[in-house]
Parts: C-alpha cells; sequence; structure tokens
C-alpha cells in the first residue's frame, strides 16, 4: 500500500527526477519542438494564403475565361451577320442579272419574231403576186385568143390611161 499513500522520499524523488527531465526537456527539446511547431505554422499559414491566392487567380481566369468566350460568341455572331449578308447581296446580284439576262433574251427573240414576222409577210407579198401575176397572165390568154379581142384589149387600155 505504500504506492497508494505515498511516503515523503518518494514525493521528493519523483520531484527531482520530474524536475530534471523537465530541465533536460528545456535545455534540448523544447526550442526545437517549438520551432517546428513555429515553422509548422508558417508553412499552414503560408498554404492558407497560397490557397487563398489560386482562389483568387482562378475566379480571374474564370472570369477572363467568361469574358472571352462572349467575345468570341459576339465575333460568331459577328462572322454569321456578315455571312448572311454576302449571301443576300450575292442572291440579289444574281437576280439582277438573271433578270437583265431575261429580258436581253426576251428582247433579242422579240426582235427576231419581228423579223421573221416581216420575212413571211414579204415572201407571202411575193407568193400572192406571183400568183396574181400568173393568174392574169392566163385569163388575159383565155380571153385575148383572138387579134380583134387583143386590139379591143389594147384600145382600152389606152382609153383608160390618163394622159396629163
Amino acid at each position: 500500500m505504500g504506492l497508494v499513500t505515498p511516503d515523503f522520499g518518494l514525493i521528493f524523488w519523483m520531484t527531482v527526477s520530474f524536475l530534471f527531465v523537465l530541465f533536460i526537456l528545456k535545455k534540448y527539446a523544447w526550442k526545437p519542438i517549438l520551432k517546428s511547431l513555429k515553422d509548422r505554422e508558417v508553412s499552414i499559414e503560408e498554404a492558407l494564403k497560397s490557397a487563398e491566392r489560386a482562389k483568387d487567380e482562378m475566379a480571374r481566369l474564370k472570369s477572363d475565361n467568361e469574358k472571352i468566350m462572349q467575345e468570341a460568341r459576339e465575333e460568331r455572331e459577328k462572322l454569321l451577320r456578315d455571312a448572311r449578308d454576302v449571301k443576300d447581296k450575292i442572291l440579289a446580284d444574281a437576280k439582277i442579272e438573271a433578270k437583265a439576262e431575261a429580258d436581253k433574251l426576251i428582247s433579242s427573240a422579240k426582235a427576231q419574231i419581228e423579223s421573221e414576222k416581216l420575212s413571211a409577210i414579204n415572201q407571202i407579198k411575193e407568193q400572192v403576186v406571183s400568183l396574181s401575176i400568173d393568174i392574169a397572165e392566163k385569163i388575159i390568154k383565155n380571153s385575148l385568143d383572138s387579134d380583134k379581142k387583143q386590139k379591143e384589149y389594147a384600145d382600152k387600155l389606152l382609153k383608160d390611161i390618163d394622159l396629163n
């Protein structure tokens, strides 16, 4: 039962050994332990600051990325708008050119039709004149068989001619 109720000698030697261990710890271990704790605290603080800087950098990069994406969208929209404008202009020019070409072809066709019409009318006139002459020649031949009839016809033509 000596440990439950310690006597004066045990308390004295326990105090001496505790102070001795405390002195050795203070002399050799306490400074390195405190230094390593301080170093650890500084490294943790630097790591936190670094993490905060990285977080700020990420936020800035995200903001820059959003800005770049918005600029890219605007550029894409501008390019699409320009392409649509160019397409519309090309279509309008093509329509104008096609209409001009069609008008030119129509006027050329009208001129050719008019020319062929005049040519056909002239051919018909020539045929009518030729047929009229042939018919008149045959009628005159039949009606002027005799010399007497020819003389009478010539006299009639002379009378019909008006000599002014």
